[in-house]
C-alpha cells in the first residue's frame, strides 16, 4: 500500500470525485484507444484499469480501438509492403484480410482478456457483427478503405444493457459481403454520435491542440466548434490534427455532448479527465 497518502486523504479524493461520478452515472462514454497507450504495456494496463473502474461506478463505457502499427508489422513479416495515399493505407483484398486478423482477432481479444483480468465484464465485437458499421468504398485508389454510411447501435446498446463493456474493432461491411478497414477516429465519432454519448475521449500521442506545436505550454484547454474552424483557417490546427478535430466536430454535430482530444501517454489520463476538475487535453464543445 502506498504510504504517501493517509486514509483520510484517500477518502477526501473520493468525496471530491463524487460530483463527477454523479454527472456520468449511467451515461455513455466512448473511448477511442490507440497510439502509444496501446503499444506500451504498462500504459495499456492502466487504461484497462481506468475503464474497469468507470464501469464499476456505473458509467457505460464503450471502447473503440484501431491497430494500424500492428497491421503494418504483420504485413512486413508477411513480406507485404504498406502503401499510403494522403495518410490512408491502400487496402487490397489481402491487406483487408490481414487487418481483420489483427483488429478483430489479436488486438480485440487481448483487450477483452485484459479487461476481464482487471475485474470487468467485456465482449469483443467488430463493426461486421450485426452490421454495426456499414460502409462503402471511400476512394477507388485506396481499395477496401471504408466510408461509413450507417451505424447500427443496437448490438452496442444490448451489450451495455447486459452490463458488458463493448470492445469494438474498427472494421466495416456492406450488403455484398465486403469487409472494409475503417479509420479509428472516424469510427469512434460515428459510434459516439449514434449512441448520443455524453462524452467521446480521443486518446492520442500529443497533449491536445497546441497554439504552437513546439511549445507544450500553449495547450488550448477548450474550444468551441466555431473556434476550431477559425484555428484551422489560421493554420494553428494543421497536419494530422486536422482529421482528429474534424472527427470531433462530426461527433458533436451528431449529438455527442463534448469531445476531448487527450494525451494517452499520461498515466490514468481517463480518470483525470472524467473524475477531476482539472481534466486532460483539449475539450471541444458546441
Amino acid at each position: 500500500m502506498n504510504k504517501d497518502f493517509s486514509n483520510a486523504e484517500r477518502a477526501e479524493v473520493l468525496v471530491q470525485a463524487m460530483p463527477n461520478i454523479r454527472r456520468y452515472y449511467k451515461k455513455i462514454v466512448v473511448i477511442k484507444y490507440g497510439g502509444n497507450a496501446m503499444i506500451n504495456e504498462e500504459l495499456k494496463h492502466q487504461v484497462m484499469e481506468d475503464i474497469v473502474l468507470l464501469s464499476l461506478i456505473g458509467i457505460r463505457v464503450v471502447l473503440v480501438h484501431g491497430g494500424g502499427p500492428e497491421i503494418s508489422d504483420l504485413m512486413k513479416r508477411l513480406g507485404k509492403e504498406a502503401v499510403f495515399i494522403d495518410g490512408l493505407r491502400v487496402t487490397d483484398k489481402e491487406t483487408v484480410d490481414i487487418a481483420q486478423m489483427v483488429l478483430a482477432g489479436k488486438i480485440n481479444k487481448s483487450l477483452v482478456n485484459m479487461i476481464e483480468h482487471f475485474g470487468g465484464n467485456a465482449i469483443g465485437l467488430s463493426g461486421i457483427d450485426g452490421h454495426m458499421i456499414q460502409a462503402e468504398i471511400k476512394d477507388e485508389r485506396l481499395g477496401f478503405v471504408g466510408n461509413i454510411t450507417c451505424i447500427n447501435a443496437e448490438p452496442i446498446l444490448d451489450m451495455l444493457d447486459d452490463g458488458y463493456i463493448p470492445v469494438i474493432a474498427t472494421l466495416g461491411c456492406d450488403d455484398a459481403g465486403n469487409t472494409y478497414n475503417i479509420n479509428g477516429d472516424t469510427a469512434a465519432a460515428y459510434i459516439a454520435g449514434a449512441l448520443q454519448a455524453e462524452r467521446l475521449l480521443m486518446m492520442t500521442d500529443v497533449p491536445g491542440v497546441l497554439r504552437d506545436k513546439d511549445d507544450l505550454s500553449t495547450l488550448i484547454s477548450e474550444m468551441s466548434v466555431e473556434e476550431a474552424k477559425h484555428l484551422r483557417e489560421q493554420g494553428i490546427i494543421a497536419g494530422g490534427m486536422i482529421p482528429k478535430v474534424e472527427c470531433c466536430i462530426e461527433a458533436i454535430r451528431s449529438g455527442v455532448k463534448k469531445v476531448v482530444i487527450m494525451d494517452g501517454r499520461i498515466p490514468h489520463s481517463i480518470l483525470m479527465e472524467l473524475l477531476t476538475d482539472e481534466g486532460a487535453g483539449t475539450l471541444v464543445f458546441s
